[in-house]
């Protein structure tokens, strides 16, 4: 092994033949390994002393490998297990992973392959364990830590850049959740306006009846409740950015005011008579897809052109895995931060289910559940039971996007064998069973 400090494992096996092979073979590997044949004589030692990982068999007579690791756990949340199992007890090596540990190796085997999953465990960890922390993005000063890990977020962000440097109409598009006005934030901090305002309205909070005022401002006595002037969103962002979020929601008449201010460069207050010169750069965003509000004659094309000069399209957090890791980190670690805490890891079986979750209400909605288990958590380490998941979350919450054509049919499918998966206890032969499919059908999609 490259590494100077040995890492320290506890194999358990009912047979001494066994403990005996393994442990001097990954001895030679560079290990420090120790050995035994009784479940309860190594629980005892691994409460009182520290092990980067316990390798254990599954079927034992003096205690099954789920009770171990069910008291493993209990005594440590942390603690790696990796389970050795017989061909014919898969089935139960895989309810185990789901019930926390962190792999399983097939009998029979060759110690390269056990190896190959000690050190895969192990690395694992350290990327559980490790906090995110990015670097700055060449001129892009963030207001706040954005994980970009995966390809589709790396364009965004080098759209971003670009975007920044140029006082071109933006557009930003992408769910409910997945952080743009975070990006509309990013653009204005990281351009030459950023000492200037930044100022957010958001389209679908405002009244009908006043979503003008608010927008181009309004004279006193132009209705009832207006006692005085009051400058609108155009003039309060000055010389600085006006980020209108949920554009789609605006009416028909606003648009083409919008358009017009646009266009001039000039706002007419509500019940004015003289227009009033704006200065502020326009980033727009919207949840809902403009191309379909324009189908249906509920936005205009003109508007669409005028908004869509620069358009910064942000993905779903599902077509984002390799950034799911790094966020967990990082919104655990600002969790821990704002609730003064110390900071706590994140068990191999939580983080299953945190990697597994459809997230149909993107990183907001990773973010509240993370919030929530650090808040309400007793231990030094999220498990399965600290995480509450919203219930209109999950299958139900991607049906109904699907019927506005935003979910791939791959994500729909992969939510439903995730949900008959888990009311099947991680059962393969059920869950195969009530899907109509055969489980190497199965294996093969949960491979994928």
């Amino acid at each position: 092994m490259k590494s100077e400090v040995k890492k320290k494992l506890l194999l358990l096996d009912d047979d001494a033949g066994v403990v005996d092979f393994l442990c001097e073979s990954l001895a030679e590997k560079g290990y420090q390994v120790t050995g035994f044949t009784s479940p309860r004589q190594a629980l005892v030692r691994i409460k009182t002393e520290d092990f980067d990982l316990v390798i254990t068999d599954v079927e034992m007579p003096e205690m099954r490998g789920t009770e171990l690791l069910a008291a493993i756990l209990a005594e440590k949340p942390s603690q790696l297990v990796l389970l050795i199992t017989a061909f014919g007890s898969i089935d139960l090596a895989v309810s185990t992973v789901q019930a926390g540990a962190c792999d399983f190796v097939a009998k029979p085997f060759k110690i390269e392959s056990l190896v190959f999953a000690i050190e895969r465990a192990l690395r694992e960890r350290k990327i559980r364990r490790e906090i995110v922390r990015l670097r700055k993005l060449g001129p892009l000063a963030a207001s706040g830590q954005i994980v970009a890990e995966s390809s589709a977020m790396k364009r965004v962000l080098e759209t971003a850049r670009k975007a920044a440097g140029t006082d071109s109409t933006t557009l930003i598009t992408g769910e409910t959740g997945t952080g743009k006005g975070v990006i509309a934030r990013l653009i204005h901090d990281s351009s030459p306006r950023r000492e200037r305002p930044f100022y957010h309205l958001n389209g679908a909070s405002l009244a009908p009846t006043l979503v003008e005022s608010e927008l181009f401002g309004v004279r006193r006595g132009a209705f009832t409740d207006a006692k005085e002037d009051r400058a609108g969103a155009f003039v309060a962002a000055g010389e600085g950015t006006l980020f209108l979020d949920e554009v789609g929601e605006l009416p028909l008449e606003i648009q083409a005011k919008l358009l017009h201010v646009l266009e001039s460069g000039r706002v007419r207050p509500l019940g004015g008579t003289a227009e009033v010169a704006v200065k502020a750069r326009l980033i727009a965003a919207t949840n809902r897809p403009l191309e379909t509000l324009l189908r249906e004659g509920r936005f205009r094309q003109d508007l669409y052109y005028r908004l869509n000069i620069i358009r910064i399209e942000i993905p779903p957090l599902r077509e984002r895995n390799d950034d799911i890791v790094p966020l967990i980190d990082l919104l655990v670690s600002r969790a821990c931060e704002r609730q003064s805490r110390p900071l706590i890891g994140v068990s191999a079986a939580a983080m299953r289910q945190l990697t597994t979750h459809p997230w149909p209400g993107n990183v907001r909605e990773l973010a509240n559940v993370i919030e929530r288990a650090v808040v309400l958590s007793d231990h030094d380490t999220l498990l399965p039971e600290d995480l509450d998941f919203p219930k209109d979350c999950g299958l139900g919450a991607l049906l109904e996007q699907s019927a506005d054509g935003n979910v791939p049919l791959e994500d729909l499918e992969r939510a439903y064998v995730r949900r008959v998966l888990d009311e099947h206890g991680g059962n393969k032969a059920g869950a195969a069973r009530v899907l109509g499919i055969n489980r190497r059908t199965l294996y093969r999609k949960l491979k994928d």
